[in-house]
């Protein structure tokens, strides 16, 4: 029989500008609301694995395991990758395998700590070309933006439609952020506050069309799902993942108006598991820009490829808290997503589980999907790079 992953316990802090606190800080903050969630002690977990981008950067911090044994006083196995979808993969194929019952996964970043030492290291994330050619981390998004238009035609009245759409995007997410007490902004913006803030920029997107930088940690603990149901009765499975690479350089790519990893990962991890897309009502995307939102429920296939803008816009002429595609209600980013959220690199996809694990539990409060139909199923993606590798995965609750 094979071994399923269940997530029992979560947890995080609140994203944003942490200056007062140290990385140990963040971490034990966001064990602790896991470990009471499920009555799990530090003396119960077999291994750890953690995610952080720039950690021995900006806190200058060595071997980052060393450091960890030290502050969780255990010594067992414990591993260091980038996203927090990474480490989860680890996480998983050890729970699969049957070499460990319990694992802890883990993400941090102190981002807000050195920006101005880390922005060459964001800019190198997204290709070495493009930084030496005096690109910034926002650039590729615009040349995103650009391609997306002239490959699908849009002009005129429609150019402006789908530039308010990605407006709305924004504006969507802030809303969304006002019920989440872990966000970064917790306020309302509008329409007019992101188009004035691109006319500012004299650009094509502008300060509220990018996620923040942001500081914060969360949390998670996995184990089989015979363990699972020692400590809890609603488990969250992990049903299906999979995910995929591209080239690091995004001007070298066959398509700049997509990313196939995403395309990639959806597909692999839906042959995994029996559910349809149609079956997944949640989604939490990978949205470091409004860009990136709308092209990811293309690529994830909710969308058909130059629509996703179309079913945005109207959507949001009178917002009810999800989008409509083809008649079916799909709810996106109930957390306020990166843009409101908060986006602390190594963190963020413990954030994107967290929100899907609380409301496939009926446990998110003030943004509680309220659905016509059962809420069984979410779907997480995250990104590295600018599209250079995607994670997708498939919770469920059976």
């Amino acid at each position: 029989m094979q071994i399923c992953p269940a997530i029992v316990a979560a947890g995080r802090t609140r994203f944003g500008e942490h200056y007062e606190k140290e990385p140990e800080k963040l971490i034990e903050e966001a064990w602790l609301k896991a470990s009471f969630d499920a009555d799990i002690e530090r003396k119960d977990i077999e291994a750890f694995y953690l995610s952080d981008y720039f950690l021995p950067i900006t806190n200058k911090l060595g071997l980052e395991e060393g450091f960890l044994s030290e502050l969780t006083e255990l010594h067992v196995p414990m591993e260091i990758t980038r996203s927090f979808s990474s480490a989860l993969s680890n996480a998983c194929n050890a729970i699969k395998s049957g070499k460990h019952k319990i694992v802890l996964v883990g993400g941090i970043e102190k981002m807000t700590d050195r920006w101005d030492k880390i922005r060459d290291d964001l800019m190198l994330l997204e290709g070495p070309w493009s930084y030496y050619a005096g690109c910034t981390p926002e650039a590729n998004h615009e040349l995103m933006l650009r391609a997306y238009i002239k490959k699908y035609g849009i002009k005129q009245e429609d150019e402006e439609k789908l530039n308010i759409a990605l407006a709305q995007i924004s504006v969507k997410n802030h809303l969304h952020a006002t019920k989440n007490e872990y966000a970064q902004y917790q306020r309302k913006i509008t329409v007019e506050n992101v188009i004035n803030a691109r006319k500012e920029a004299r650009k094509p997107l502008g300060l509220y069309d990018y996620a923040p930088v942001s500081d914060g940690a969360a949390m998670l603990i996995l184990t089989n799902d015979e363990t699972a149901k020692t400590y809890t009765d609603k488990p969250i499975y992990i049903l299906g993942s999979s995910s995929a690479t591209d080239y690091l350089n995004y001007p070298a790519r066959d398509d700049l108006t997509h990313f196939v990893v995403t395309r990639m990962a959806i597909a692999n991890a839906l042959k995994t598991v029996d559910v349809k897309l149609s079956d997944l009502q949640l989604v939490e995307l990978c949205d470091q820009s409004t860009v990136m939102e709308m092209v990811s429920l293309e690529d994830l296939g909710f969308c058909k490829p130059g629509t996703a803008w179309k079913s945005i816009y109207e959507s949001c002429q009178d917002y009810k808290g999800y989008y409509e595609i083809d008649g079916n209600k799909l709810y996106v980013n109930m957390d306020g997503g990166l843009k409101a959220d908060g986006n602390p690199l190594g963190a963020t996809g413990g954030a994107e589980i967290f929100e899907i694990f609380k409301q496939l539990r009926g446990q998110a409060g003030e943004r509680q999907v309220k659905s016509d139909r059962e809420l069984k199923y979410g779907c997480v993606l995250e990104l590295e790079g600018f599209g250079t590798k995607g994670y997708v995965y498939i919770l469920g609750r059976d």
